[in-house]
């Protein structure tokens, strides 16, 4: 199988906008296209063509590391159309390869709908800003928008450090360099500690995924600097505590202190599937931390920050369910959608009962099971 047929193949992602490429042998190559997946009227792929298509894009050191460790991660672009994030792996003695689609286009606060208290936050001198949420939730996006907004309005040096570069930044009124975990340098950690010294106004930690990546990033806060970060949580309340238990205990009543002063908001993000199947809508739960939510972090009392978010409506926080009834009853997304991707599924089925409505689409649970299901 020849390169013109993966330029085929990523033509129709392109076309279609589709988010995902998905090729393994013995299926036709297939799209994720608004969050649902569909095969693409061409051949079942065998292990020839698989091999085929795996070297027509993949570098020679990825081609390396897919030998000796069995999967290998990259980005490329495909002309001006549009950048790739990709996976290449090894299953059941054959390849498969997962390609991601990173559109060129930055897009504004308005487009993906962010809270509009992100455009003040982020014009704080110092600080930590997470953006949190499980894979595919848009997290890049919103980052990406936040960056450019800075880059579009502040004379500042952005130092970005991403696993790989997803959205390319221009340097506009702010010098953006972007280092390539794995390519630029070799760790986030590595990353962060020469970043120090490169007088950064911003820095974008792409995944801080380990003790040593968290440690720096606080104190990059802490000294002056606005850190974004991300961390797969959902949910501000449970992204504290993620961060607090990746300390060994004797440090972390140390960490909250220290969260308690640096961090300044928490997006906690969800995608769901439009009603309409005219693309996704984001969802977003925003926790800005107030003096009285600096306390409860510092008081290891993260169970009351929900019942302060839902108090915090002028500070324009918001919990994520709450945004999801919101999208739901403005007709955007489905009752089984909403439920799926909610924090308290068993409260907004409730809701959804207690308006005269059902769920559609799946046998109901009860209760008790969708506590053991939780």
């Amino acid at each position: 199988m020849s390169t013109m047929q993966i330029d085929r193949l990523l033509d129709t992602v392109v076309k279609t906008g589709a988010s995902d490429l998905h090729l393994t042998v013995g299926r036709q190559p297939t799209i994720r296209l608004h969050g649902r997946l569909r095969n693409l009227q061409t051949k079942v792929l065998d292990s020839d063509s698989m091999v085929g298509l795996m070297k027509s894009i993949t570098p020679e050191r990825n081609q390396q590391e897919l030998q000796e460790e069995g999967g290998s991660d990259f980005g490329f672009a495909y002309g001006d159309a549009a950048r790739f994030r990709v996976s290449v792996f090894r299953q059941r003695g054959d390849l498969a390869i997962v390609l991601r689609q990173i559109p060129n286009k930055l897009l504004t606060f308005e487009q993906i709908g962010l809270p509009a208290m992100c455009k003040e936050l982020i014009r704080r001198p110092r600080g930590m800003f997470l953006v949190t949420g499980p894979t595919g939730s848009g997290k890049t996006t919103s980052l990406a928008t936040m960056i450019d907004y800075i880059n579009i309005n502040m004379d500042h040096h952005i130092i970005t450090m991403e696993d790989p570069i997803e959205y390319y930044h221009q340097h506009k009124k702010s010098v953006v360099n972007q280092r390539e975990v794995g390519n630029d340098v070799p760790s986030f950690s590595e990353a962060l500690r020469r970043a120090l010294r490169q007088d950064p106004d911003n820095i974008l930690v792409g995944e801080m995924r380990d003790l040593e990546t968290i440690e720096a990033a606080v104190r990059a806060a802490e000294t002056g600097h606005l850190v974004f970060g991300t961390l797969h949580t959902t949910g501000a309340a449970k992204t504290i505590d993620r961060l607090v238990d990746a300390f060994p205990v004797s440090q972390q009543n140390q960490i909250r202190v220290q969260l308690s002063t640096a961090l300044i908001a928490v997006l906690s993000q969800a995608l769901l599937t439009r009603i309409d199947q005219a693309g996704m809508v984001a969802a977003y739960e925003f926790l800005v931390v107030t003096p009285a939510i600096s306390n409860l972090i510092r008081d290891n009392k993260s169970y009351r920050i929900d019942s302060m978010i839902q108090t915090g409506k002028k500070f324009g926080m918001q919990l994520l369910d709450e945004h999801l009834w919101q999208l739901y009853t403005e007709g955007k997304i489905a009752a089984e959608e909403m439920v799926d991707k909610a924090k308290n599924a068993a409260d907004l089925k409730e809701r959804v009962h207690r308006i005269g409505r059902t769920i559609e689409g799946r046998p109901e649970l009860d209760d008790d099971e969708l506590g053991a299901a939780d």
